[in-house]
């Protein structure tokens, strides 16, 4: 038996969507090995979307693991080549701004920045009510960089919030196989 495909799947803070991320971290399990990365604000909010320490546990049960909570937890990720494919999902507006800059200050950032140094696949699941304003640059420059693939996504509420995109959650599957194929999925726009 071949060992399953080694996933960092890394949660920012888009709590809105948490249900769907957690869902498919649940269905990924049958053919992924996961490895769990929560921002600091994934990690300890409470929201109307619910506790932040019922979400880490029930993460840290789908995925039979610890998750990596803090910029020194995930700084190996990269140099002891630990996983094979990193998915941020959801991938705020905030998260996208700062890898587009050079921004290393959460544990999600460095999870990505890590994971880069070995020049492997980062798949980006966007969920962002400014996609389309502030974060459209840095959407653009992350499109345009090696390594990244993007779940397709498109605006979720184009009449009452014309500037989100949320990433189809459904299409993580065949965009982690495409993005370890070296290959975005197409169509890109959902």
């Amino acid at each position: 038996m071949q060992p399953k495909c080694k996933l960092g799947f890394a949660l920012c803070g888009s709590f809105c969507t948490f249900s769907r991320a957690i869902a498919m971290m649940e269905a990924l399990r049958e053919d992924y090995d996961i490895y769990p990365i929560l921002s600091q604000n994934a990690a300890s909010l409470d929201t109307k979307f619910g506790k932040a320490a019922e979400h880490l546990q029930r993460i840290e049960e789908i995925c039979g693991r610890k998750a990596i909570l803090t910029i020194p937890e995930a700084e190996p990720l990269g140099p002891k080549k630990i996983l094979d494919i990193l998915l941020v999902a959801p991938c705020t507006g905030n998260t996208i701004a700062k890898l587009a800059n050079g921004i290393t200050d959460t544990t999600v950032t460095m999870a990505v920045k890590s994971h880069l140094r070995t020049e492997r696949p980062v798949v980006l699941c966007v969920a962002t009510n400014d996609a389309l304003r502030a974060n459209a640059t840095n959407l653009g420059t992350l499109l345009n960089r090696k390594h990244y693939y993007f779940v397709p996504f498109g605006q979720d509420d184009p009449v009452r919030k014309p500037s989100s995109l949320v990433a189809n959650f459904e299409k993580i599957p065949q965009t982690l196989i495409s993005a370890l194929q070296q290959q975005q999925i197409q169509p890109l726009f959902d």
